[in-house]
């Protein structure tokens, strides 16, 4: 295999993609039949038809899939999604990647598959080991596995020369034990998914309100007055959103989205769990569209603050909630005078938005008391994400709207147990009380030192400062940003190991030494020592909840993730640690025992665990109880983003197609957009495609250049789209190669994979 080949790290597509009519109404009833269709394309349809009757249910597992929270009065018989079917599709499919199919397929071979069809090789079956200069993956047994892990961390100079990573599907027992070993082996290099996604999150709401996290409950949907969707998709990133929204509405509430496209799923829904959802034109959710620039948000939300200040001054005690203000926060003034220097005219053209859009979002939100705003990646993955999100947190202190019941700050999460990993440990940052409560737990001292965050594990990979990976789940190399430069610091590892249900491209552009350690899914029933054993999750609203599979193993060679970590630990410390690992994963009720003494609101945690629902952990902002250093909730004051476009020039956003989660490829269509059999698009404002003297259906090589050098992702065909001037949007993992390591939120170092500055040149592949 040629090293960093283009089409080996993402491949080109042989086939034009086609398009088709652009979906007017998300869910309904072609999204039962497209989810039959993946049940009886994908895995048996008995069997998985079984496997669905469990999932989300409180005696059943979680979707695989995102993070939305379970409601109380959840359907009996279909509590899921298009995508959460096929995501159980995609673990209970029938296909299995054994070791035959590894001897029959060289890694060129394997490398210059599509990522589609990489997922669709099967499930893994065995543990599989690349050697040094080896041209096939070969069978290998658990024992010879973690020996050949053993003796490369314990040859290492340092422990941080060892990156641990951890995917958001990894479950509370798991991450918590895997953290455990990390921090006794020595070092704090716990990168993980927050860091691609909502770690800017983390660092402003950390600041503002003092919890890194959202604080609204589900129920707070049902009784609010508005709902602001911001720099979010939930249609298809996670439609059971679209349910609580339509509650919302018939209850009363407005919604206004503010994004770039207008994604179907916030627009109109029909609920295929109600008869009238699979007739009619189903619900109109949104109220008022608001097409911001990409990264306009800033300017959005100050534009309106300017608004309300008028209307302050007209009533004074109409707009803002001042006994709030003056009770639960500091810094209103200042943030007001900051405003008040800004030209409302030049903060719509900043924003991209027309006055008359902004004048009535701005009335909206006069009007209501009870405010919700939500977001996702569209806010976080931006040099100003922390910005961007402090300025949200701004709008809602000003109006009063946290810790009342129907308003809050809600980021919507991806992975199912990205919230709980970080909650049980998973953190470069090793905090007071978790070291208080590993010391008090386990006896010893774990180490302090900061680790490395995912950028700067890429880059002590590519540096040689780091010669160890090891990813707890995920796809790291197609989930990073950078993508030939992540593929090369892969590379200079001596060792990169997996832990895998499916093959996926990272298991592929490896190490010099590669391992693939298959685990139990999700779906699947987890026996230790005779008895059935089931793990626990937190939601994007913070409720533990248990999850137990119920299918088969597609393996008798499976171990479970606590296990493999269990094994591993053992392997590595040996007698250097007075923990008896194995004897915690062969029962989760001790390692969730462990966890209740050593993290704060866990306490009890195998009996709340047990509850029907299970329990809310501590939310202070909820209680308006702000535990920043001030113990007040601060309002700041953040710069208008300046984007000077030379000509030739686009703002690119990465986006999902309606066939993904992450990066997973479910197939190859998004009939929202109007997408089939392709993912290689650009979608462009019709004006823009004219002015370049190019046409819908053309092909171009899309072209950054950032820190002296020039990127280029191949071959995208354009497709005209209502998206704002100057602005295009393309699918990831295939863009990722445009953006730059370097290219991240500050302070955060979320990659800034929604704004990217780039150029076309017409494609010189026919």
């Amino acid at each position: 295999m040629k090293k960093n080949d283009i089409r080996i790290i993402t491949p080109i597509e042989e086939k034009a993609p086609t398009l088709g009519e652009i979906s007017d109404v998300a869910a309904g009833p072609k999204a039962v039949a497209i989810s039959l269709q993946q049940v009886g394309k994908y895995s048996d349809v008995q069997g998985c038809t079984t496997t669905l009757l469990k999932l989300n249910q409180k005696d059943g597992f979680d979707c695989p899939g995102c993070a939305w929270p379970d409601p109380e009065d959840r359907s009996a018989v279909a509590e899921y999604c298009e995508n959460g079917v096929k995501a159980v599709a995609e673990e209970a499919t029938t296909r299995r990647a054994t070791p035959a199919f590894f001897a029959k397929h060289s890694i060129k071979e394997l490398a210059e598959m599509s990522d589609f069809e990489l997922g669709k090789s099967g499930r893994l079956t065995h543990p599989m080991l690349l050697k040094a200069g080896g041209t096939h993956y070969e069978e290998t047994s658990w024992e010879e596995a973690f020996e050949i892990i053993a003796n490369k961390l314990n040859s290492l100079s340092s422990p941080n020369e060892a990156i641990f990573y951890t995917s958001g599907r990894t479950s509370n027992e798991a991450a918590f034990l895997y953290q455990l070993f990390v921090r006794a082996y020595g070092t704090n290099n716990l990168p993980d998914c927050s860091n691609m996604c909502h770690e800017a999150t983390g660092v402003a709401l950390s600041e503002t309100v003092g919890i890194g996290k959202g604080t609204v409950k589900l129920e707070d949907f049902y009784v609010t007055d508005l709902v602001i969707c911001m720099g979010q998709n939930p249609g298809t990133n996670h439609p059971r959103m679209l349910s609580a929204l339509q509650k919302a509405k018939r209850k009363g509430a407005k919604i206004i989205t503010v994004n770039p496209l207008p994604e179907v799923g916030l627009m109109r829904f029909k609920n295929p769990q109600e008869v009238r959802g699979w007739i009619g034109k189903g619900t109109k959710l949104t109220d008022l569209f608001v097409p911001v620039t990409i990264n306009g948000d800033v300017a959005f939300l100050k534009a309106i603050m300017l608004l309300l200040i008028e209307k302050e001054a007209e009533n004074p005690g109409s707009v803002f909630d001042h006994d709030f203000i003056n009770e639960y926060s500091e810094g209103f003034e200042e943030m007001i005078a900051d405003v008040k220097k800004h030209d409302f005219e030049e903060l719509c053209i900043a924003a991209g938005v027309a006055a008359i859009k902004v004048r009535k979002a701005a009335a909206m939100i006069a009007e209501s008391k009870r405010i919700i705003i939500c977001w996702a990646m569209g806010i976080t993955q931006h040099k100003n994400g922390v910005e961007n999100i402090r300025e949200i947190a701004n709008l809602l202190l000003a109006k009063g709207s946290i810790g009342l019941p129907g308003a809050g700050l809600c980021p919507v999460r991806g992975h199912s147990n990205v919230q709980g990993d970080r909650t049980v440990g998973i953190w470069e940052h090793l905090t007071p009380d978790l070291e208080a409560g590993i010391k008090r737990t386990f006896n010893f001292q774990p180490p302090t030192q900061s680790g490395y965050n995912a950028v700067n594990a890429v880059k002590a990979m590519h540096k040689g400062k780091a010669s160890f990976f090891f990813g707890m789940g995920g796809n790291f190399l197609s989930a990073m940003s950078d993508t030939e430069y992540t593929a090369e610091a892969l590379q200079q590892c001596d060792m990169t190991i997996q832990v895998s249900t499916k093959l996926n491209r990272t298991h592929l552009v490896s190490g010099k030494t590669a391992l693939i350690l298959p685990c139990l899914g999700r779906t699947e029933t987890d026996i230790q020592e005779d008895k059935e054993q089931f793990i626990s999750v937190e939601n994007s609203m913070g409720i533990v909840h248990s999850s137990r599979g119920h299918r088969e193993p597609a393996s008798e060679a499976l171990l479970s993730e606590p296990m493999i970590v269990a094994r591993m630990a053992k392997a590595v410390l040996a007698d250097k640690m007075d923990i008896d690992w194995v004897w915690y994963a062969s029962d989760y009720d001790r390692i969730r025992g462990a966890i209740s003494t050593a993290i704060t609101g866990f306490e009890d945690y195998n009996n709340r665990v047990r509850r029907e629902g299970g329990f809310y952990l501590p939310n202070g902002p909820r209680e308006r109880n702000f535990t920043t250093k001030s113990g007040k909730a601060g309002f700041t004051i953040n710069a208008v983003p300046e984007h000077d476009l030379e000509e030739g020039n686009y703002k690119m956003m990465t986006i999902r197609s309606h066939d993904q989660y992450n990066t997973t490829i479910y197939d190859l269509n998004d009939r929202y957009r109007g997408i089939h059999n392709g993912r290689r698009v650009v979608f462009m404002n019709a004006e823009d495609i004219k002015k370049e003297g190019l046409k819908q259906g053309d092909f171009v090589d899309l072209v950054s250049f950032y820190d002296e050098k020039e990127r280029v992702a191949p071959h995208f065909m354009i497709v005209a789209y209502d998206i704002p001037l100057r602005c295009t949007a393309t699918y990831f993992p295939e863009a990722n190669m445009l953006v730059s390591i370097n290219s991240k939120a500050d302070r955060a170092d979320t990659p800034a994979s929604k704004l990217v500055v780039i150029t076309m040149r017409r494609s010189e592949k026919s």
